[in-house]
Parts: C-alpha cells; structure tokens; sequence
C-alpha cells in the first residue's frame, strides 16, 4: 500500500525504519535498561536479540516503548516539518501512539488475517512459531482506536500471498487508492 501511495507521488515515512534509528539514537538508554546482551557486531542494538527480551513480558515492552517512542515521535515530527508537499503517508504499526496521530486527515489500514499475518512475519523474522505467537499475543487490536477518530477512515483487506502477486490485485487496490485520494482531494 505505501508503495504504491510512494508511486504516486506522495512522500512516505516508513515509522518501522524510523523506530530502527530511534532505537540507536537511544542506545545508552537501551543498554542501561536491557543490558549490553542486546549490542550486536559492531556495537549496534540487536534488535532480534532485544525482541526476545520484551516480546511476550508486557512490562519489558513497556519499557522499551518509553524509551524509543519518544525519540521516533521527535524524528516523526521533523521529517513532517521538512516536508514542502500538501500531503504525505506517515506507514506506521502503531499510529495511534504517534504524536502526529491526532492531526492526521485520513487513515487508511491495511487489514489480513491472523494466519496470513503469521506466515508473513515467520517469513519476515524467521522467528519460532511460539515466539511469534507471544509476539502477536502482546498486541492488541487498534481498529477502535482509529475508528474513535473524527477522521476519514478507509480499510484496505490484504489476505493475498502478496498484494502485488497478480495484475488483478494490484488493479484492485489502485482503484481503492483511487478512490481514497479523490475523496481527500488528492
């Protein structure tokens, strides 16, 4: 869905990305709170190594959450401020937690099954089911949080192998695109 919102010119911001940087711009941090166990080859936070510290244990997420969602909200913030366009896509898991959240004009979530969500991210991560599962088990469904809004709010259901697999999938979810942004004015 970013990527086809990218190809049509709109800028994207990639929050996962820069939840990456926010985790090493707060290494110190990091590190005193989990232990130099989570520093990988060439004294980079491991973020595999870290997941498996918090991932299941809702009290080490939490913590990792008030150390690193802070510093993206700040690098949030700026690549906006920097922006000249009329609009952009800020690509985020946890929108709802951003402090852009509340500004936003449209929302649009992509939506897939548990099943084909678990499949991804095993093939994403190569993790074991059990930790993938304590994984899925520590998030919670944020469709009322988005819904609550007073906002244009748009789902998008993605249950394919890959949106992108076939000519017809991607027709479809161009149209959808289509029409989403006709309706913003876009």
């Amino acid at each position: 869905m970013a990527r086809l919102l990218e190809e049509r010119g709109l800028p994207v911001l990639d929050v996962d990305t820069l939840g990456h940087q926010a985790i090493e711009v707060e290494k110190a941090a990091v590190i005193a709170r989990f232990g130099a166990s989570v520093l990988g080859s060439g004294g980079v936070v491991d973020r595999k190594a870290l997941g498996q510290r918090v991932f299941g244990k809702p009290p080490e997420l939490a913590a990792l959450e008030a150390i690193v969602h802070p510093a993206a909200n700040r690098l949030t913030e700026a690549w906006i401020a920097a922006r000249q366009e009329r609009a952009c896509v800020i690509n985020a898991a946890l929108l709802h937690r951003s402090s852009v959240f509340s500004r936003l004009d449209c929302v649009i979530v992509v939506n897939a099954s548990t099943p084909v969500r678990l499949f991804r991210a095993w093939k994403r991560d190569r993790l074991p089911l059990g930790a993938l599962i304590r994984r899925f088990a520590s998030q919670k469904e944020f469709h009322t949080q988005y819904s609550s809004r007073k906002t244009d709010m748009y789902t998008v259901y993605n249950n394919g192998c890959s949106v992108f697999r076939t000519r017809r999938q991607r027709r479809m979810l161009e149209e959808r695109i289509n029409t989403i942004l006709s309706r913003e004015g876009l």
